[in-house]
């Protein structure tokens, strides 16, 4: 009688993946540029301005044009008097710029969702970049600290980019720029009833001063002192 077969050798057990499952990129990547405004850049900075105005419920009293910004903005260098940060985004990264006395400052922000900015054509700067926001500054002297300061006339990002972190670039900009040139100080003011702006500067390590308030002549007053 012939031998019984012997038994099948066991299946092995299967070994799990070493490897992860391919996935999408992570994340919706937005590029950002900030420079020093020029005179091509008028268009957009007004149409910013103006967008300011509204947003802190004083339109009417805007009365900027474009041809009064190119007349006042861009006559000296930069730093010496008004100087204009102008913010730029764009989905894909910016072409490297020459390097020259002061170049542009670059930033990748990660974000969950991308971006819908329904005034991108309007804002547009070319190709896929178009403009965000800006910062004005200027310099003023501390008598207290015997070392000149920047004072911030306006900051503004508009409405579908806030909330992103492009805020906190444009001012650390400026206060960057200020330690690069040995000043002992960054101010600017903010509206009492902005409550998120408050917040956000607090958070930055600002002071807000509460016992100070602004004191202006301008229109009739002004003029009352030309006789």
């Amino acid at each position: 009688m012939a031998a019984a077969a012997p038994p099948p050798p066991p299946t092995p057990t299967p070994i799990p993946p070493t490897t992860l499952p391919e996935t999408g990129p992570v994340g919706n990547p937005i590029f950002a540029r900030i420079r020093i405004a020029n005179p091509s850049d008028v268009r957009p900075l007004h149409k910013l301005m103006y967008q300011l105005a509204v947003f802190e419920r004083l339109p009417h009293l805007f009365s900027a044009t474009e041809s009064s910004l190119s007349s006042n903005l861009f006559n000296t260098p930069p730093f010496q008097s008004f100087t204009v940060f102008l913010l730029e985004v764009s989905p894909t990264p910016f072409l490297d710029a020459p390097v020259g006395a002061h170049p542009p400052i670059t930033h990748v922000v990660n974000l969950d969702l991308p971006i819908a900015d329904p005034e991108s054509q309007e804002f547009g700067s070319g190709g896929d970049a178009v403009v965000a926001g800006f910062v004005l500054f200027f310099p003023n002297y501390s008598t207290f600290l015997g070392k000149p300061g920047f004072y911030i006339e306006d900051l503004y990002v508009r409405d579908c980019y806030r909330r992103k972190g492009f805020g906190k670039m444009l001012l650390s900009a400026v206060a960057a720029q200020a330690v690069k040139m040995g000043y002992g100080r960054v101010e600017w003011c903010v509206l009492d009833w902005n409550v998120n702006a408050i917040k956000f500067y607090e958070e930055m390590g600002a002071q807000v001063l509460q016992e100070w308030r602004i004191c202006r002549l301008t229109g009739d007053a002004l003029q009352a002192y030309g006789n």
